[in-house]
């Protein structure tokens, strides 16, 4: 990506070293096996897939729900390897890169809202290190980047990104940045009152048809991903060769089959809730292609 001429973003709020904000511990992961014991090989398989559900939380815990704070646990019991202390040297760097990604969003998503006639609200990127307190309850680092809606923020550790190449095997910056794109793909569906319908409505369905509803929401946020990317390339010519590669390499990582069948070793279709790596691709190239989010409309697609 030709990214270091594109705008930088003010709306960076810098957490790391501050111990995110609150004391160390956040979430009660559910402990499996015959002697109700996790290791640490399985922890890192269910955070990575905690990262899948869109970086949302309230779709980890069920519709109008937030994590659980509860007893205190030492951060370095349920971190990846590479989390919080081992941040990569070139963070300051990344942290740039971040901020221009951002501000390329922002430059997007105001100009597509301007031509609604509404007024777009520039989400706040917060980067911190180990764990966080968000308006959605305390996180770590494990789980990877995540929105929350409540206080219309994205959370990244940029430790992910080490893990999202070694770990997920999609490295380059523009699937760096389509993390990014895609998570501020959440705060667009929040503003435009997608989240808040899909919520009301998964509160009345059965399993299946809520597993439907957040399948449909997580591709939806993929094809505005692609949107970011097609009026970035028009307006900043950021593309190099090689990088729609990243990018669909990306979204193909965290199909659901992908990672059933990385951590499992087998599938269960009706338990998707975020697609299929070809349904991911094929949403994320729409956007792409389009340019517009007339194209993004999943909850009518007949097909995804």
């Amino acid at each position: 990506m030709r990214w270091r001429k594109g705008p930088r973003s003010d709306n960076i709020e810098d957490r790391r070293g501050a111990g995110g904000g609150g004391s160390p511990g956040g979430f009660r992961i559910p402990m499996g096996g015959k002697r109700g014991g996790m290791g640490i090989g399985t922890i890192v398989i269910l955070l990575v897939l905690m990262w899948l559900f869109g970086g949302n939380l309230g779709s980890l815990f069920g519709p109008g729900q937030t994590p659980q704070q509860t007893q205190q646990v030492p951060s370095q019991t349920h971190k990846t390897p590479s989390a919080g202390a081992n941040a990569p040297a070139s963070s300051d760097e990344m942290k740039e890169f971040i901020s221009v990604v951002l501000g390329t969003t922002e430059e997007v998503w105001n100009n597509i809202f301007k031509k609604m006639g509404r007024q777009y609200r520039e989400p706040t990127l917060v980067l911190f290190s180990n764990y966080v307190r968000s308006a959605c309850g305390m996180a770590q680092s494990a789980m990877g980047p995540f929105y929350c809606p409540r206080d219309q923020k994205v959370y990244i550790d940029l430790s992910f990104y080490r893990d999202m190449k070694q770990r997920l095997g999609a490295p380059g910056d523009f699937a760096q940045a389509y993390v990014i794109a895609h998570e501020v793909g959440h705060h667009v569906q929040n503003l435009l009152g997608i989240a808040e319908q899909v919520t009301n409505a998964r509160m009345r369905a059965s399993k299946a048809q809520g597993n439907d509803l957040s399948v449909r929401m997580e591709l939806q946020a993929d094809c505005f991903a692609g949107v970011w990317g097609n009026n970035t390339q028009k307006m900043r010519n950021i593309l190099e060769e090689g990088d729609l590669e990243e990018g669909l390499n990306a979204a193909s990582a965290i199909g659901d089959d992908r990672m059933q069948k990385r951590s499992t070793g087998y599938v269960v279709p009706e338990s998707f809730t975020h697609g299929s790596s070809a349904q991911r691709v094929r949403w994320f190239k729409a956007g792409l292609k389009a340019g517009d989010i007339s194209v993004c409309d999943t909850f009518k697609a007949r097909q995804l």
